[in-house]
């Protein structure tokens, strides 16, 4: 059973950083893909970032500049910093994974408020 374990959520203020890591486990079969989406409720879940394992990246439009995705390929863990945090990040964060049988795996989500 593949599962994806998330932590790094929580309450932050206007401005600040934070990090998120999402670990992945029980599969054979290495990810390809790993990233974050983000989904607040009544709205469609969105994509934050993306990184294959070749280090290929795609950056969702509302937190290009702002955001930096790594990954250890050898531990199939991705961390995603956030930097220069606004209120509407306010969301449920999801954790993603590809593998290279192209079946698709999600995280149980971290809250992230951004408040003062």
């Amino acid at each position: 059973q593949v599962e994806l374990v998330e932590s790094g959520g929580g309450l932050v203020q206007p401005g600040g950083s934070l990090r998120l890591s999402c670990a992945a486990s029980g599969s054979s079969i290495s990810m390809n893909v790993m990233g974050w989406y983000r989904q607040v409720p009544g709205k469609d879940r969105e994509l934050v970032a993306v990184m294959t394992s070749s280090g290929s990246l795609t950056y969702g439009d509302s937190v290009k500049g702002r955001v930096t995705i790594s990954r250890d390929n050898a531990k199939d863990t991705v961390y995603l910093q956030v930097n220069s945090l606004k209120p509407e990040d306010t969301a449920v964060y999801y954790c993603y994974a590809r593998n290279w049988l192209h079946r698709e795996f999600w995280g149980q989500g971290t809250q992230v408020t951004i408040s003062s």
